[in-house]
This record gives structure tokens, C-alpha cells and sequence, in this order.
């Protein structure tokens, strides 16, 4: 089992970062690894999408239920896919002066034990890449 929790401060609205992180559409621009999002159905606060990240050799599409409470939070229960599970959520609190701070979780493992070893190899990097890009993806959007 693999698991990153992070709280952060940045300088955007709880609602700006809850649209940015809700357009999953948009996650091949900037993500890195991101190979493809495809929303499969949507109603008003649910959708459902499949997402294929890629790295070297290592692809793999996974379906989840994406549970949106605006702008308060995000939560991603895991539907199918090569891993065992997936847990993931995005909580966005405003704070003074159009500042707010995000909690991020994500908790996941894949089946063979080979393929979780490799993936905890690149885990904390590929956290942290993730995590800037999307900073930088509010950046672009929002301003400094």
C-alpha cells in the first residue's frame, strides 16, 4: 500500500482550485504522466472517467467515480483497472485574503507485488511533480 497526504496553502480561492482539479479533461495539458482523461458519464455532482497514465514501459487505465461536493471537495473512489485499490480526495478550505488550503490523500496499491515495488520506486517523485504541476496550472490560470 502506497499513501501521500499533504495540506498546502496558495494563494487561490477554495473555489478556483476545486475547478481546477474537477477538469480532469484538462489533466493531459499539464499533468505529467497524464496520458489521457475521458469522462465516461456525468451527473449533476458525480462523474464517472477513465485515465491512462503512462511511464517508460508502464501504462495503465484506470476507471474511477468522481464524487464532487463544490467547493468544498473532491472525492475519487476507484472503479476498475490492473490496480487492487485507489483512494483519493482533494478538501479545499477558504482562507483570509483569497488564500485557501488544499488536503490532498492519495492511498493506492496494485496486485503483483513486483509492479507495487516499482511503482513505490517513483512514488514520492512522481507526488511531487504532480503536486507542482498543479500549482503551476493555477499559476497559468489564476495569476501569481
Amino acid at each position: 500500500m502506497t499513501q501521500h497526504a499533504e495540506i498546502r496553502i496558495l494563494p487561490y480561492s477554495a473555489e478556483q482550485m476545486f475547478n481546477l482539479v474537477a477538469d480532469v479533461e484538462k489533466y493531459p495539458l499539464f499533468l505529467p504522466w497524464c496520458q489521457s482523461a475521458r469522462i465516461i458519464s456525468r451527473n449533476e455532482n458525480s462523474f464517472i472517467a477513465d485515465l491512462t497514465i503512462g511511464y517508460k514501459s508502464f501504462t495503465h487505465t484506470f476507471r474511477s467515480h468522481v464524487f464532487l461536493n463544490e467547493p468544498a471537495e473532491i472525492r475519487v473512489d476507484y472503479l476498475g483497472g490492473q490496480m487492487k485499490h485507489l483512494k483519493n480526495h482533494w478538501k479545499f478550505c477558504d482562507l483570509s485574503k483569497g488564500h485557501s488550503e488544499i488536503d490532498f490523500l492519495v492511498d493506492f496499491s496494485f496486485g503483483p507485488s513486483f509492479l507495487q515495488m516499482a511503482v513505490e520506486a517513483i512514488f514520492s517523485k512522481a507526488v511531487s511533480q504532480m503536486i507542482q504541476a498543479f500549482k503551476d496550472r493555477a499559476k497559468s490560470l489564476y495569476g501569481a
